[in-house]
Parts: structure tokens; C-alpha cells; sequence
């Protein structure tokens, strides 16, 4: 199958209301441009160089569609990542939130946010603790800042072979988001973006209203069939 039939393919069959990141990760510009024209609304990028280089080389095709920061963020690359995404989705301290906040006061830019949670509290992974009280405290201080929104939660999951053991996770993060949407007093909670190309259809069983896509619709990288 090409990507526009994988991609039409699986928006047809997940509910309407669930928006499909598409994880550009060391994608090329045709590819994109395949995904851009078959409909795809968020394209979703993990580093700042690689996705101001797919930007430039997109050209009016790069407006076309909303750019999520789906990686980590250094704090030296917030200013770049300012001028191309619409949204980071991987916030997981106060500190980087102000931060964050101050550089896009100077451009005068509002920053809709995810607060990242490292659900499987997984040394290896960034993300905040799944302490509901520590989540609550970020979300309301975020709340406050004048220049980010924030809009969701997302989360990684441990990676495992079999999606159904996924399912405990993403529950535990559905019931975190749906208690913060509750509490959090100035925020405006929307997305829950969990779930990837093993394991969005659990995901979205789960509560997920983002998911975010790479294989299942690009199918694999070049340098995985290589063995590289």
C-alpha cells in the first residue's frame, strides 16, 4: 500500500474524533509531501534541525498543516522550535515551562503545550513522574504563564511486544488527564496523545484522543530494512 491508502486506511478506521500525528522521524520530503496532500493535519518532528530543514525544503506545503514537537527540547533550541511548531507536547518541568514562556513573550507567539508523563517511570525516558500531585502543580503553573495554553497530556508507554500490555498505562493516564480536566483551574485540557503504530488501536480504546504515527503509515525507514 502507498502512504496516502495507509493513511486514508487507518482515518477511516479510527473515530473522527481522534487526531493522527504523523511522526516524520528521518522522513523524506516526498514522503511528507504524500501524507500532506492525502489530508494529514499535524505532522510531528523529534528534532528541531531536522524539522526546520523538512519546513524550508516543504516550502508553502509546510503551512499547509500544524508542526508538533514530539521530542525532547533542549532549552538552547526553544527559540527555533518557537518559529516552526504550533506545539510541544513534551514539557515536564516548571522550569522548562517559564522558560519556554519568556522566549515566546519575545516574540510575541502563544505556545499551546502537552505536559509529557513518563507513565512507566522509566529511567531512560524523560517525561514527569506519574504523580498526580506533582502533574496537578505543573498544569496550574503552566495555566498561569500568559503566553503557553496548555491543551493535553502524552505519553511514551513502555515499549513492549505485545500491545494489550500497554493497556494498564494508558489507563492510568486517562484517569490522571480526566482528573486534572476537573481540577486544574485556568487550564483548557483537550488532548490525550498516547499511543503509536503498535499500539494506538489499544490506545484509543483507552481514552486517547491523539495518536502519533510513523510506520503504520510510512511503513519502515530505509536504515531499519538495512539493518543500520
Amino acid at each position: 500500500m502507498s502512504i496516502k491508502e495507509n493513511y486514508l486506511r487507518i482515518r477511516e478506521q479510527i473515530p473522527e474524533y481522534v487526531k493522527i500525528v504523523l511522526a516524520a522521524k528521518m522522513r523524506t520530503k516526498e514522503e511528507i509531501e504524500e501524507v500532506i496532500y492525502a489530508g494529514a493535519e499535524i505532522i510531528g518532528e523529534n528534532y528541531v534541525q531536522e524539522a526546520e530543514k523538512m519546513y524550508q525544503e516543504l516550502g508553502e506545503e509546510a503551512k499547509k498543516v500544524k508542526w508538533h514537537m514530539i521530542g525532547g527540547l533542549q532549552k538552547n533550541k526553544i527559540n527555533k522550535a518557537l518559529k516552526i511548531f504550533d506545539c510541544i507536547q513534551t514539557i515536564d518541568s516548571p522550569e522548562f515551562a517559564e522558560v519556554a514562556n519568556k522566549r515566546a513573550e519575545k516574540i510575541n507567539k502563544i505556545m499551546f503545550v502537552f505536559i509529557e508523563v513518563n507513565i512507566g517511570s522509566e529511567m531512560t525516558k524523560a517525561g514527569v513522574k506519574p504523580d498526580y500531585e506533582i502533574i496537578e502543580k505543573l498544569a496550574e503553573g503552566i495555566a498561569e504563564l500568559k503566553y503557553l495554553r496548555l491543551e493535553g497530556l502524552m505519553t511514551m508507554g513502555p515499549r513492549v511486544g505485545n500491545p494489550e500490555d500497554s493497556r494498564p498505562y494508558f489507563r492510568k493516564t486517562k484517569n490522571i488527564f480526566e482528573k486534572l480536566k476537573e481540577n486544574v483551574s485556568n487550564g483548557d485540557l483537550k488532548y490525550l496523545s498516547m499511543g503509536m503504530s503498535n499500539s494506538y488501536k489499544i490506545a484509543i480504546e483507552e481514552g486517547a484522543n491523539m495518536v502519533r504515527l510513523g510506520t503504520a503509515i510510512f511503513g519502515k525507514r530505509i536504515c531499519d530494512i538495512n539493518g543500520q
